[in-house]
C-alpha cells in the first residue's frame, strides 16, 4: 500500500492579540551548564491606553513559564501585568489527526486506470501517534491509521489527508502573552526575562605534552549548546560560575561549579568578575547562537605550563571500597585478593601561576597529545577534571605504562585475638622493563577496620588518610624490587 501523504489545508489563525511586539532588538543571554540559561530581551510595542493583550512571537520552545517578567523600561508605573501565559501548543501532525478522532475527513485517492483523484470521506477511528510524556511533551508513530470508510474499517488506508479547517488553539511558533494595564499610551520599551531549557555549555582542554615531558601548552575551550529552538543573533553573553541551587520537580539540583579566565584588559575574549558568591565571565563581543547549533569559544591559552610525569602503582582492587570499615569482613581472609598488574601514567600540574598557569579550571575532559619522532602530534591519553581552584593540583590518567609491571598478593592472614584483632601481611613486587631509572608511587589501602597499624615493613610508608598508605620506590632498568609490610587491626 502506498505511503499516506498529509495535506493540511490552512486558515489564518485568528489572534485575540490586539498588539504584537517588535523583534528582539536586544538580547542577553547567560547560560549555566546544567541545560538552564537567563534570558534577557527588549522589544518595542506601540500600546494604547486601557486593558489590552499583547502578544510576543518568536520565543524560545523550551521557556520555564512559571518565570517569566515583564516591565515598561519606558514607563515602569504604567504599565501592570494582569495576566501571562506562554502557549505552546504547536502544529503537529499528530494533534491535527488527535482533535479529529471520531469525525469525518477526506481522502484523496488516484484511479490507476485514468489517473484522475476522486474523494472518498471516512471516521477517523486512530491516527496512529501517542502522545509521550517528558518535560517537553512529544508523539511517538505506534502503528497505522485506522479510518471506517463506506461502512468498513481499514487500516493505512490509502490516500493523502485533507481536513476541513485548523483546529482552535494550535499556533505555528511558541509565543507569551500578555494582558495588560495601560495607563500611558505610546510607544514603550518592553524588557522581558525567562528561564529556558535545553541550551547548555562546558569546558574540554587541548594538552600537548613537550619532548621532555616536563611542560604543556594548554588550550581551553567553551562549547555552547542551543536546542533551545531559538536564534539569539547578536547577543551578549555571559557564563555564570558557582554552585546555583535550583528546584525542579521538587528536588534540590545544582548547577555545577564552573570557572574561566581571561585577561582583564582583553578588548576580546572573556573577561571575569566576580558577581554574589560566584563569578561571573563576559565575553567582550556579541556574538550569534543560533537554533540547533554548537558554538566554541576559546577560554584561554596558556604555552610552557610545568607538568610532572608520574607512574603510580595502586595494586588492590578498587572493590575495597564498598568493603571499606564493614564488620562483616573485617575478619574474613578470602576478601583483598583482589589486584592489577597495570601501572598508571599521569602528569601532574600545579594549577598556579609559578607553574604559569594559576586560572580556576571548569570541569571538563582534557585531552593529552603528544609529537612523535616524525615530529607528528599522537593523541597519548584523556582524562576528566573536576573544578579545580586556583593554586590546586591537577592530576590526569593518561593511561597505563607498557614496560612496568606491579604484582600484589596477601601473603599471609592470621586471626591474632579471635573477635579482636587480624593481622595480614602484603606483598608488592615492582619491575622495571624501561631503559632508564624509574619512579614509582605506591598505595596500599588497610580497608579492614578504622584502628589499624603497621606492624613490620621493609619501605617506609606515609599517611595519606585513614584507608590509604604510601611510599616511593625508585627502580634501575630490568631492576624487581619487593615491598613487605604487616598490617594489625584492632576492634
Amino acid at each position: 500500500m502506498k505511503c499516506i501523504a498529509t495535506v493540511l489545508l490552512m486558515c489564518p489563525i485568528l489572534l485575540i492579540a490586539q498588539h504584537h511586539t517588535s523583534e528582539r532588538q536586544t538580547v542577553d543571554l547567560t547560560i549555566y551548564n546544567q541545560d538552564l540559561a537567563l534570558i534577557r530581551e527588549e522589544r518595542s510595542v506601540r500600546l494604547q491606553s486601557g486593558t489590552i493583550t499583547v502578544v510576543v512571537p518568536d520565543v524560545p520552545a523550551t521557556i520555564d513559564g512559571t518565570t517569566i517578567h515583564c516591565v515598561s523600561l519606558t514607563a515602569p508605573h504604567d504599565v501592570r501585568v494582569l495576566e501571562q501565559s506562554y502557549q505552546y501548543d504547536l502544529i503537529h501532525q499528530a494533534k491535527l489527526l488527535e482533535k479529529y478522532l471520531g469525525k469525518e475527513i477526506e481522502f484523496i485517492r488516484v484511479n490507476p486506470l485514468t489517473k484522475e483523484e476522486l474523494t472518498v470521506k471516512g471516521v477517523l477511528l486512530s491516527s496512529g501517534w501517542t502522545q509521550h510524556g517528558g518535560p517537553y511533551g512529544g508523539y511517538t508513530a505506534t502503528g497505522s491509521m485506522i479510518a471506517r470508510i463506506n461502512g468498513k474499517v481499514e487500516i493505512a488506508p490509502e490516500g493523502r489527508i485533507v481536513l476541513p479547517l485548523l483546529p482552535e488553539g494550535l499556533i505555528l511558533k511558541p509565543q507569551l502573552e500578555w494582558k495588560l494595564l495601560v495607563k500611558k499610551a505610546g510607544t514603550h520599551i518592553l524588557e522581558l526575562s525567562y528561564l529556558a531549557h535545553r541550551i547548555n555549555w562546558e569546558c574540554s582542554y587541548v594538552a600537548v605534552l613537550s619532548e621532555t615531558e616536563t611542560m604543556l601548552d594548554v588550550t581551553g575551550w567553551i562549547t555552547i549548546t542551543n536546542n533551545t529552538g531559538s536564534h539569539f543573533m547578536n547577543a551578549s553573553l555571559k557564563l555564570v560560575a558557582g554552585d546555583l541551587t535550583i528546584l525542579r520537580t521538587q528536588e534540590f539540583q545544582r548547577i555545577g561549579s564552573m570557572a574561566l579566565k581571561a585577561d582583564a584588559h582583553a578588548e576580546e575574549g572573556i573577561q571575569q568578575r566576580d558577581f554574589f558568591e560566584y563569578k561571573l565571565y563576559t565575553l567582550q563581543q556579541k556574538t550569534d547562537i543560533r537554533a540547533n547549533e554548537t558554538k566554541q569559544i576559546e577560554l584561554l591559552s596558556a604555552r610552557g605550563v610545568k607538568g610532572e610525569k608520574l607512574y603510580v602503582y595502586d595494586g588492590l582492587s578498587s572493590d575495597w571500597k564498598w568493603w571499606k570499615h564493614n564488620p562483616s569482613y573485617r575478619d574474613q581472609g578470602s576478601f583483598g585478593h583482589q589486584s592489577t598488574s597495570k601501572v598508571g601514567v599521569y602528569v601532574l600540574v600545579k594549577n598556579s601561576e609559578e607553574y604559569r598557569l594559576g586560572y580556576p579550571l571548569p570541569k571538563g575532559k582534557v585531552r593529552v597529545y603528544k609529537q612523535d619522532v616524525d615530529r607528528k602530534v599522537q593523541f597519548i591519553g584523556e582524562d576528566i577534571i573536576d573544578h579545580t581552584p586556583k593554586n590546586e593540583e591537577v592530576r590526569l590518567l593518561l593511561g597505563y605504562a607498557f614496560d612496568l609491571v606491579g604484582k600484589r598478593i596477601q601473603k599471609d592472614f592470621k586471626v591474632v585475638v579471635p573477635g579482636h584483632s587480624v593481622e595480614e601481611t602484603i606483598e608488592i613486587s615492582l619491575k622495571n622493563h624501561k631503559r632508564e631509572n624509574v619512579s614509582v608511587t605506591v598505595y596500599e589501602h588497610p580497608w579492614r577496620w578504622h584502628e589499624w597499624s603497621i606492624v613490620r615493613s621493609n619501605e617506609q610508608w606515609t599517611n595519606v588518610d585513614q584507608s590509604t598508605i604510601r611510599c616511593t620506590v625508585q627502580l634501575k632498568p630490568e631492576e624487581e624490587r619487593l615491598l613487605v609490610v604487616v598490617l594489625r587491626y584492632r576492634w
